[in-house]
């Protein structure tokens, strides 16, 4: 009758572990999941920073030829100053 009453437990005790392995198991793959998922999540960061460097980096070789552009107009834009001036002090001799 021994043995009949340890039949039971070893049951429950066997139902038991497996119980608390499968809760083990089953927050292993909630939190292995959850790693996935912000691994996922960093990824589409990562590429969302990728193409927003791309955007910028498009922007400041915009600006730069712009800058140049406007250079090479303000330096035209001297010479027709110091041309004017030139002409201007040219009339005033002629008008004397």
């Amino acid at each position: 009758m021994a043995s009949a009453d340890s039949q039971p437990r070893f049951g429950q005790s066997v139902k038991g572990l497996l119980s608390d392995k499968v809760g083990s198991c089953s927050g292993d793959v909630i939190a292995l999941t959850r790693q996935v998922l912000k691994g996922s999540r960093s990824q589409e960061l990562l590429g969302q920073a990728a193409r927003s460097m791309v955007i910028q980096e498009d922007a400041i070789l915009h600006s730069e030829d712009s800058l140049r552009k406007m250079s090479i107009i303000t330096t035209h834009l001297q010479y027709h100053v110091e041309h004017s001036k030139n002409l201007q002090d040219q009339l005033r001799h002629l008008l004397k």
